[in-house]
């Protein structure tokens, strides 16, 4: 399983929001009429078949958001979610029996499958609107070895400090603007506090350490850059590259230092016991004042817990080493097809369009990087702040690198290792060990 099907798999119902929340923006206006060639055939009565790793509730959203583009058009959409995807859509595409549709939750995999010549490229409605409406960083996840296969569909930010703004007021502290400037605040808390200003969670069953994993990619890119953050995560940069140290020694600044973790939960060693979403309620009731997560964290918080700048609970995203830079790690997923028949095309045009994105987002819990969608349309503010971020033009973006990575790293190795660094084996051995995941040329 993939870092990014793991978290679609835990994210609470909670997070989800409420499936009465009316379709903004997904009438009769924004359902194409014609795809691939020029199309506008008759599709009325036809059945699109897709298949992803979005399952149980989000999977029930997902389908509600293209009801009304259904009903426009006549096409029936069968959704199929699997936890089992990678292997079951390998086995069907190879039996000849694939879906028409696949939603990728990597980059990577779409690659896999488009330069075994299962996909189709994508019709030219839906290349118009990633040029349209996404930018070149995402239009370039979709497009394998010059040929654009698929639009990106949904998106999330990665990175976000979770903390308490009344905490904050109490010790006289402000959000930092730089990596020093979050070393610095560390530091001011634990001596004004006596206490571990940090709490940290990796554990997550069979895919324990996962939150780690980020904790270095979003150094990696920080520190190193993207030309860096991209050859690692390729396999050219290898983690053994003082480079990469560097981004393992500065989290371990915070992570390994027993005077600043594990903030109501024990020792350095009890972040690999101590599961990523329970540190929420620690920091709504201010036994922990900094935690390190994505913004599905807010769908952990107590019942009751006001999210917002003047909050019980903010969140800021990690700064760089240079004040204003918005550098920033991702997930999301990329929409590829096994058909090129006039109902298929016509549904990837409006998954590929700001007229799905406001609809989906407007029913909670997920995000889009898509410039037409409304940040008004999520109902939670972290995800109105992560669209924001999503659309500014100044945003550098990049893919989580542990699902750019094949499976036996960034799922594999990658994840162990961050246990074992966490349980005191040395740096220099994680690294080595977490290097030989790489398969063999």
């Amino acid at each position: 399983m993939t870092l990014s099907q793991r978290k679609r798999l835990i994210a609470p119902l909670a997070l989800l929001g409420a499936a009465g929340i009316a379709l903004a923006g997904c009438g009769a206006p924004g359902a194409p009429t014609g795809g691939g060639d020029g199309g506008g055939g008759d599709v009325d009565g036809e059945t699109v078949t897709i298949y992803g790793t979005i399952v149980e509730g989000e999977a029930e959203l997902l389908q509600e958001s293209w009801a009304d583009f259904e009903e426009e058009t006549g096409i029936d959409i069968k959704y199929e979610g699997s936890q089992d995807f990678e292997t079951q859509l390998g086995t069907r595409a190879q039996g000849g029996n694939p879906p028409d549709i696949a939603i990728f939750p990597q980059p990577g995999l779409l690659a896999d499958f488009a330069s075994r010549d299962f996909l189709k490229p994508a019709p030219e409605p839906v290349v118009e609107n990633a040029n349209e409406y996404w930018t070149e960083d995402w239009v370039n996840y979709g497009t394998v070895d010059g040929t654009f296969y698929g639009a990106p569909l949904m998106a999330s930010v990665k990175g976000w400090i979770w903390y308490s703004p009344a905490k904050f007021a109490e010790w006289g502290v402000e959000v930092p603007k730089t990596l020093d400037e979050l070393n610095a605040l560390t530091a001011t808390i634990q001596s004004a506090t006596g206490a571990a200003p940090w709490c940290a969670g990796f554990e997550s069953g069979t895919a324990t350490g996962w939150p780690g994993t980020d904790w270095i990619e979003d150094y990696v890119l920080r520190q190193a850059g993207t030309d860096v953050y991209e050859q690692w995560a390729a396999g050219e940069v290898p983690f053994t590259d003082p480079q990469i140290k560097t981004a393992f020694d500065s989290v371990g600044e915070i992570l390994l230092n027993p005077s600043y973790v594990n903030a109501g939960f024990g020792d350095v060693r009890s972040i690999n016991s101590t599961a990523f979403g329970a540190v929420a309620p620690a920091i709504a009731d201010g036994s922990c004042a900094l935690t390190h997560q994505a913004s599905f964290l807010s769908g952990f918080f107590p019942e009751g817990t006001t999210v917002a700048e003047d909050g019980d609970v903010w969140a800021f995203i990690l700064p760089g080493e240079t004040e204003g830079e918005t550098t920033v790690t991702g997930g999301g997923e990329i929409v590829g097809a096994f058909s090129d028949s006039e109902a298929t095309q016509q549904v990837l045009e409006y998954l590929s369009s700001p007229e799905w994105a406001n609809a989906r987002v407007s029913l909670g819990g997920v995000t889009s990087a898509n410039n037409g969608l409304d940040p008004e349309s999520a109902q939670d503010p972290i995800l109105q702040e992560t669209i924001k971020i999503l659309q500014d033009e100044e945003t550098t973006f990049r893919f989580d690198a542990s699902d750019l990575m094949p499976g036996a790293v960034g799922a594999g190795t990658f994840w162990k290792g961050m246990v074992a660094w966490v349980n005191g084996t040395s740096t220099d051995e994680v690294l080595t060990q977490i290097e030989t995941g790489w398969p063999s040329e």
